[in-house]
């Protein structure tokens, strides 16, 4: 740990051992976290099932809502991994961010992210299909994938997949195949490589209307 680093944890860390709830979901709290070491599982109640939405690291901060917007939590903060966190009051969050423009331009940048990926989460959670949890959500990460001869690269692997919308390793694979064998996707060295995400689309708009609707 830097010098820096380390005055901070002095002032405002606190450590955390594996399996200790940081918060719960609908508690009320005015606190915000920072990630030095370590890492968490943020995860929400979807049909009553509690389902993983990111597994957070060293760098990253999270509970800021509850000092915006004073509403209780919106989701549950477990420690998946001996961690370090700096815990940050109201007042000296304000004092960050009007005191440095970066931090504040920073940090919009990632709640703006996060919003975006937690709406599309949420929405691929509301799925009850298998088949369109993988497709859907496939089609997300295509809209900030990287474009390349052949189509659009998504960096994510089937487990990291299955971690994201909640289903097992194996259910992904499944779905995969199905998407090799129709040469809609392929894998790829740094993860998998969509050939037409239009198609991709008209794909998972199929699907769901099989899942409203039934086989007729």
């Amino acid at each position: 740990m830097s010098e820096e680093g380390a005055r901070l944890f002095e002032r405002f860390g606190r450590e955390f051992p594996v399996g200790s709830v940081v918060f719960s979901e609908g508690e009320i709290g005015n606190e915000m976290y920072v990630i030095q070491s370590g890492k968490v599982q943020v995860s929400k109640k979807v049909r009553g099932v509690e389902k993983e939405l990111v597994v957070l690291g060293p760098g990253a901060f999270f509970g800021e809502m509850a000092i915006i917007n004073e509403k209780p939590r919106s989701a549950t903060v477990k420690i998946v991994d001996p961690a370090r966190l700096l815990v940050i009051g109201p007042k000296t969050f304000e004092t960050m961010i009007r005191g440095n423009a970066e931090i504040a331009l920073r940090m919009i940048k990632i709640l703006a992210q996060r919003l975006a990926e937690a709406d599309a989460q949420i929405e691929n959670l509301m799925l009850r299909d298998h088949n369109s949890r993988v497709v859907q959500y496939l089609t997300h990460l295509a809209s900030r994938g990287k474009q390349m001869p052949g189509g659009t690269l998504v960096a994510v692997d089937p487990e990291g997949l299955a971690q994201k919308i909640g289903l097992q390793v194996a259910q992904v694979r499944e779905v995969l195949d199905k998407l090799f064998k129709a040469k809609l996707i392929r894998e790829h060295d740094d993860g998998l490589l969509i050939h037409d995400v239009g198609r991709l689309r008209e794909f998972l708009e199929f699907l769901e209307m099989k899942e409203k609707f039934g086989d007729i």
